[in-house]
């Protein structure tokens, strides 16, 4: 009767493959360094890819903008742009504080008061973008002898919106408030907006 034995051909080694090799560990090292390759080539690849989604320096110095606001008197308002859109900034008199004081914020379409509007120990200063929150059209009112509505403060022409001096909706389609973008003070005279 024949055995495994005898199955071995002639000139062949009988051991078996696991005693043939040498040193077992060479196959896990060669497997680890394709990979470890292989990562590497991806990373090599992906990185400027990544970098091709990132903004450029003109994008990111466009992201921010520092207005002075030390010759802006109160009562009075200037309008600049942030992002190509038009900004609204604004100093407000001690009556115009009364009067968007004086408005319970429950009773507003977008309930807001003007402390939740503006920054602490900075609220004669109202900022907000000047696109009315309708179909995006510049209400009229951020300049000095502009209508500025039967609230006194931004008045949208083209389907009657009304903003009053906190720039809250109160008359008109405009669902909600002029919106307020992020800004800090970087100074008692400079915003810095973004």
């Amino acid at each position: 009767m024949a055995t495994l034995d005898d199955a071995v051909p002639p000139g062949a080694d009988p051991q078996p493959y696991h005693e043939q090799v040498a040193d077992p560990r060479r196959r896990d090292y060669l497997q680890i360094g394709a990979v470890a390759f292989a990562g590497v080539g991806a990373g090599v690849i992906a990185l400027p890819l990544i970098n091709s989604m990132s903004p450029s320096a003109d994008v990111l110095a466009a992201s921010t903008t520092e207005i002075d606001i030390s010759a802006i008197q109160p009562g009075q308002a200037i309008k600049t742009s942030f992002r190509k859109q038009p900004l609204f900034v604004r100093n407000l008199t001690p009556a115009e504080i009364a009067s968007a004081d004086g408005v319970a914020a429950s009773s507003l379409r977008d309930p807001q008061s003007l402390d939740e509007r503006t920054k602490p120990g900075k609220k004669n200063w109202l900022i907000t973008l000047g696109v009315c929150t309708h179909l995006g059209c510049v209400p009229l009112g951020a300049g000095e002898g502009e209508n500025k509505g039967p609230f006194g403060g931004y008045f949208c022409p083209c389907h009657g919106s009304a903003y009053d001096t906190a720039g809250r909706i109160r008359q008109g389609p405009a669902p909600t408030n002029l919106a307020v973008p992020d800004y800090v003070f970087t100074s008692d005279t400079v915003v810095t907006v973004g």
